[in-house]
Parts: C-alpha cells; sequence; structure tokens
C-alpha cells in the first residue's frame, strides 16, 4: 500500500537499544552468582567464551553514560537468574540484587526508562542439574524469581520481558548451546519443556499484574513473515504451517491461553504434544500479556514438504537448519540479498511482521532486536564507519514509519545491540552494536569503548523523531 502522507513517530516512541546478561556483562562468577547453562557450555572453537564478555558488570556506568549521550529514551537488557538465585532458587545473592538496582538507578538518572528481560536462553546450572524446564518445579522457580524482581525493582522497571525468544530455544537448543544431548526424545521433550515455559510465563503475567498494576508485562519471541516458496497451493499451505509453528503457537498461547489448532495438529501427529497437567490450561488463559515485543532479524521461505530427506535447508546465521518432513521443506528466497553470515535482509518483510503481529493480536507492539553482525574494523585514526549498518537500520526503521501509517501500534524500537558483545557464534568478532568495544578473541586490550558511525547517525535520528535517516 501506497501512502501518501505518512506518519509521524510517536513523541513518547521508545528509542533505545538491547543487550543480554551472558553476551554482555562478563564477572561470569563474581560476587556470588551461580554458573548457568550458557557458562558451562562447550563453546565454538576458536572464539571467546562469555566469561569476560564486554565487562559491563564493571563499566556500566560509562555504558549508560555513552547510551545517554547518544539520546537513549529506553535500554532493554536481561537479568542473569543465577546472578539473583545462584542456584536458580533457594537463597538470594545481595550482590545481585544490588548490581541491578544501581544499573536501573543510573539509566533513571539519564531519563532513561529500563526494559527488563527475564530469562534470555541462561538457565540457572542448579536447575538444569534437577531437569531443567523438563522438570515442572522450575515453573516455581521462576515464579519466586519474578516475584523478586517485582519486589525489589517494581518500583522504577514499568516494563517487563518474560522470556527471549522461547520459540528459538525449542525449535533450534543446538544453535544456541543449551540442548541436552542426554535426552531420549528430543522432540517431545522439548515441547513439553516449551509448555512448562509456557505456564510459568502466564504466572509471571499474572503475578506482575497482582503486584504491580501501573507497570505493563508481555513475551519476546522471535517473529517472522514466511513466504511461500511460489505461488502453488501446496508451498502457500507449508508457509501457513511453518507460520503456525514457528510464529503463532507462541503469541497465541501468550495472548490467547490456547495452543494454535495447526500447531498442535503437527505436535499430535509426530507425537510431540506435552503433557498437560490439571489446572495448566486455566493458568495459560489468565496470562494476557499488556503488549507484545518481538525480536525480527529476517524473513523466511517454505515450500512443500517433498518427504525424501531433502526437507532440510540451513538458513545461515545461529547455525539453523529449516525444515520439517511432512510439513514444510526449507527454501531461499532469491529476491533477497545476504548478510556475510548468510542471512536474509528483508526490510520489507519487517513491515509485513508487523502487519500480521498486529493484525491478529491488537496489541502494542516493540521491537526488541533488529540489527546486523559484522566484522567491523577499527581504523589506525580511531574511527568505525560502519556505513553497512547504518543503511541497514535505515531501510528497517523507514518499514516501521510505514507499518506505523499503516494503522499499527508501534511504541518502541531497541535494536541488537546497544553496544558490542560477544555473539552466541562469531565470538567478539561478529559485532553489533553503535559502540565499538576494543577486544579481540582472546585479547582484552582495555576494553574501550568507541563511537562508531551509527553511533552519531542514531543520535542524530533519534534526536529528529525519526526524521533524520
Amino acid at each position: 500500500m501506497l501512502h501518501k502522507q505518512l506518519h509521524a513517530f510517536p513523541e513518547n516512541f521508545l528509542w533505545g537499544g538491547s543487550t543480554s546478561a551472558y553476551q554482555l556483562e562478563g564477572a561470569w562468577d563474581e560476587d556470588g552468582k551461580g554458573p548457568s547453562v550458557i557458562d558451562l557450555a562447550n563453546h565454538v572453537e576458536g572464539v571467546t567464551d562469555f566469561m569476560v564478555a564486554s565487562d559491563h558488570y564493571h563499566m556500566y556506568k560509562e555504558d549508560v553514560a555513552l547510551m545517554a549521550e547518544m539520546g537513549f529514551k529506553a535500554y532493554r537488557f536481561s537479568i542473569a537468574w543465577s546472578r539473583i538465585y545462584p542456584q536458580g532458587d533457594g537463597a538470594v545473592n545481595p550482590k545481585g540484587l544490588e548490581f541491578y538496582s544501581n544499573l536501573i538507578d543510573e539509566l533513571l538518572k539519564y531519563g532513561i526508562e529500563p526494559i527488563v528481560t527475564m530469562y534470555h536462553f541462561d538457565l540457572p546450572y542448579g536447575l538444569e542439574e534437577r531437569g531443567g524446564w523438563s522438570n515442572r518445579a522450575t515453573i516455581d522457580a521462576f515464579e519466586q524469581y519474578a516475584k523478586t524482581l517485582y519486589e525489589n525493582y517494581g518500583d522504577r522497571v514499568k516494563w517487563w520481558l518474560t522470556i527471549n525468544e522461547q520459540n528459538m530455544l525449542i525449535l533450534h537448543p543446538g544453535s544456541i548451546g543449551t540442548l541436552n544431548e542426554n535426552m531420549t526424545d528430543p522432540q517431545k521433550e522439548l515441547y513439553q519443556q516449551n509448555h512448562h515455559m509456557l505456564v510459568a510465563q502466564a504466572k509471571a503475567m499474572v503475578l506482575c499484574h497482582q503486584m504491580l498494576p501501573e507497570a505493563k508485562i508481555g513475551p519476546a519471541p522471535n517473529i517472522g513473515v514466511i513466504y511461500p516458496a511460489s505461488s502453488k497451493p501446496e508451498d502457500m499451505l507449508a508457509a501457513d504451517n511453518y507460520a503456525a509453528i514457528r510464529n503463532w503457537l507462541y503469541l497465541d498461547m501468550a495472548v490467547y491461553g490456547r495452543y494454535n489448532h495447526i500447531a498442535w495438529s503437527y505436535l499430535v501427529e509426530k507425537g510431540y504434544e506435552p503433557k498437560i497437567e490439571e489446572g495448566d490450561m486455566d493458568i495459560l488463559r489468565q496470562g494476557h500479556p499488556d503488549f507484545i515485543a518481538f525480536n525480527y532479524y529476517t524473513s523466511q521461505t517454505v515450500g512443500e514438504s517433498r518427504n525424501d530427506g531433502n526437507d532440510f535447508s540451513h538458513t545461515g546465521d545461529q547455525h539453523e537448519i529449516v525444515g520439517e518432513p511432512g510439513a514444510y521443506r526449507g527454501s531461499v528466497n532469491p529476491n533477497l540479498q545476504t548478510t556475510e553470515f548468510g542471512w536474509e535482509i528483508d526490510p520489507v518483510g519487517f513491515r509485513t511482521t508487523l502487519r500480521q503481529i498486529y493484525s491478529r493480536y491488537h496489541l502494542p507492539l516493540i521491537v526488541t532486536e533488529n540489527g546486523l553482525g559484522a566484522f567491523d574494523k577499527l581504523e589506525e585514526d580511531g574511527t568505525v564507519n560502519d556505513a553497512y549498518r547504518i543503511e541497514f537500520f535505515r531501510k528497517h526503521i523507514e518499514q516501521i514509519q510505514l507499518a506505523l501509517t499503516d494503522g499499527v501500534e508501534v511504541f518502541g524500537f531497541c535494536p541488537w545491540s546497544a553496544i558490542d558483545l560477544v555473539s552466541t557464534h562469531q565470538g567478539s568478532s561478529k559485532r553489533y552494536g553503535f559502540i565499538y568495544v576494543d577486544r579481540e578473541e582472546f585479547d582484552l586490550k582495555e576494553l574501550r569503548r568507541i563511537r562508531k558511525m551509527s553511533f552519531y547517525w542514531y543520535q542524530k535520528l533519534i534526536a529528529s523523531r525519526g526524521e533524520v535517516r
């Protein structure tokens, strides 16, 4: 749809950036923090681990000052569960509570709204040893953890996110590094874990509304439009299957408290359907998010399953494989360019995704991740000329404005990432941030913070409310 006049970004639009605890903080075992599944995972050979990362734990004041200089209205970060509860439950760690309290105060000092993600892949290892999300006791542990966060930060935090990219945890656990390789029936168990996470999420949303009636809370899955490989009806049907399994299962449950019917039929057909305890569906129906946060990097394309052993296709980054015999076949989109890491770049698909989510759920939307990973180069004169990142964001922000003009309610944009951090597979060399962290895979140097070209561009864009692009 072409518009003669585009709507302006709202005056109170939350321009900001995002990070996650395990990729940014470092201090993996300091001040009483317990290990997480990420800390004890097998890391990709040849790249750094997450033990120091960007050392935000010790440098958060400098980092927040730089965010304020950029003009951030919001900062979306995650709390390391095992920094609050070293074993996942039991005794609380006062030093962990203090760190995040200080971070929140530092943000508010500059007028930056904290957006808190409760869980971003880093399950406390103490819970993993007891079965992780396969154990229903983890639901109670998450609820207690949420209660502790509300009690300690609810007077200052008004925006809460439950679980980051739950759908990626289930669909691609191997790529994230959190897959328990001792599972006897991995798919069956993963969807049981998924059910437990959904129940835990609903309980956290109910508790938030009870304890913090002025606060708002929502899920944060990774959502992207799914294209059919051709106009063939069977390809269209396959795209519908994949969209239900990848996207709508998670949002239908978060918003309506019910399993998407196409996704459920898939689970039953494959024998993956979870055991649902008495009372679970009642809890799920009580969830009621106030908004939907979502991460968008790329669209995906699938075709009709041939069920011949060749239904799987690599998507590039994150080592993800797409394809499900009998449901859909992974494909590529010849109309799109790719990043140097293999992800297809699709700004128009971003607009379509915004429209699809809003049309289905009619809840306000905030984008909590969107960005371009690249091998940024620090020049001899101390500059980082990431014009390619500016171009990426320019095209995607244009599509947000078009979606706003389409009638979609979008209230924030927090791209990935506010500052360079450690990537899941490519370590510290693959960079996303507006701020360069001067370190290499195995040489920490001084971890000096350097403003990239995109830093100054984003600063101007925020100051102009999205007009300077």
